[in-house]
């Protein structure tokens, strides 16, 4: 089949993210023209379960009829006014409701547009918080080995993930590393069968000797994404929380993947009945639709920021579609659809499913672990599973996996050798299993012994 001609101007003009690019130009590539309820459709009418909700921000699935029409009628009214100067309607509602759903004690919301710029402000938040308390020597981050919070600098700066993040090195300030809580990768407790926490002790040892210095703690709650699905041990986020408080250290929550009911609550930090400091939204925010991302703190560091105009504490920072008008729209619609569709009091049986599913597939000869938290799910492939030994980085496993998951008409997208399974949360029990059967049959064909790929042709997997 040739290329058409979309495919062929996107080739000659666009640059994709996380996308080597040589590879893409050279292989034929899948093209969406529509989507309709949890199928994304490509220009020959194929259809596509969107395994991961189109990169995790669809909720309700495409075309929600509500938030359809809550666009629409915004749009009758004003699209954007700039929130430098003037308030406006849809983000002065929308932030009253987040800080009604969201863990006590965040009542301030600071927006902008997408995960990375709102965990810039929550890092320049925090520095500046210290220095107006007077205690300008806090001015260093912890963050967990394997993070990830975005791709500009600073967010970079607490990232973890070297292949991402090493080219940049030049460029950061240094955060002090914690060991990730992942028990499967655990180096820090070998030869025990059961968690010690020794990642909490490594942060308490790193608090102790150097609480005067730190500003904040950076985490994602409950599950690393990008990491490769690194799923905490119970108990770890509350670990923390006490520990941030014990040594006057702000704790702040990325909740850009976690949030909006992908763990079985509506935020991670629910399950441990954490309260954080700061806490980042974005993804999910308005079911997938429109790029819009918050900032959310309490009281007591939005009050130091208080001050007459010669005091110079304001914080100036700020977004050119900071609050915009049809974001705060979608994203109003999207909260609705939670409370009148129940939608987290319908997960359970969800969750359930994909358990269910999981364990089938844990027990295939290449799959070394496929952790689960909540509508999360990472399936970790490994050449020698006793040993835990990974592929060669160059046969690229995981992109050879969703590839033949696309031949079935299944959308997923992998980190490294980690397929990742996150679907909308309007996704049926029937679609889930028949998405897991297809990730399953995947896995089987590409890793066995007969059919082991040395190269994927056209995947441009990172």
């Amino acid at each position: 089949m040739g290329m058409s001609e979309i495919e062929l101007q996107n080739k000659k003009y666009v640059w994709h993210p996380f996308t080597q690019m040589k590879s893409w130009v050279s292989n034929e590539q899948t093209v969406i023209a529509e989507a309709k309820g949890n199928k994304i459709i490509d220009t020959e009418g194929k259809e596509y379960f969107d395994g991961v909700s189109s990169l995790w921000v669809n909720i309700h699935g495409h075309r929600k009829a509500e938030i359809d029409q809550a666009i629409i009628e915004q749009l009758g009214k004003v699209a954007h006014s700039t929130m430098i100067g003037l308030a406006n309607i849809p983000a002065t509602q929308l932030a009253e409701k987040l800080v009604e759903i969201t863990p006590s004690g965040l009542n301030k919301v600071f927006y902008s547009d997408d995960g990375s710029t709102a965990v810039e402000v929550a890092i320049k938040i925090a520095f500046q918080y210290w220095q107006h308390c007077g205690l300008a020597k806090k001015s260093r981050f912890v963050s967990l080995n394997q993070a990830y919070h975005g791709d500009t600098i600073g967010t970079v700066s607490v990232g973890g993930i070297d292949l991402f993040h090493r080219v940049f090195k030049p460029l950061l300030f240094e955060p002090i590393q914690i060991p990730s809580p992942s028990c499967y990768h655990c180096t820090l407790s070998v030869g025990s069968d059961t968690c010690s926490m020794a990642c909490v002790e490594a942060l308490e040892k790193v608090l102790q000797e150097n609480n005067e210095e730190i500003a904040a703690v950076i985490l994602e709650p409950m599950v690393q994404a990008t990491a490769g699905i690194l799923v905490s041990p119970p108990g770890y986020l509350s670990k923390v929380r006490e520990l941030t408080k014990k040594y006057n250290v702000l704790l702040i929550v990325d909740e850009v993947a976690t949030g909006w009911g992908r763990t079985g609550k509506m935020f991670a930090c629910e399950h441990e009945n954490v309260n954080p400091d700061i806490m980042i939204l974005s993804k999910g925010i308005t079911g997938g639709y429109l790029a819009l991302a918050v900032t959310l703190t309490t009281d007591e560091i939005y009050n130091q920021f208080l001050g007459d105009l010669h005091e110079k504490k304001t914080f100036y920072h700020g977004h050119s579609y900071t609050g915009n008008q049809l974001a705060c729209a979608a994203a109003l619609a999207n909260l609705k659809i939670f409370r009148d569709e129940n939608v987290i009091d319908g997960l359970a049986t969800k969750v359930k499913a994909i358990e269910d599913k999981l364990l089938d597939i844990r027990q295939l000869r290449h799959v070394g672990d496929a952790r689960q938290c909540g509508m999360i799910a990472g399936i970790e492939l490994v050449k020698d599973k006793e040993n835990k030994i990974p592929y060669p980085w160059e046969q690229t496993m995981g992109g050879a996996v969703c590839m033949k998951a696309r031949q079935y008409g299944l959308f997923i997208r992998p980190v490294g050798d980690v397929v990742v399974f996150m679907p909308p949360l309007s996704s049926s029990i029937e679609d889930i299993v028949c998405m897991l059967e297809i990730l399953k049959k995947s896995v089987e064909e590409v890793t066995s012994d007969d059919n082991v790929m040395s190269n994927i042709s056209g995947a441009a997997y990172f």
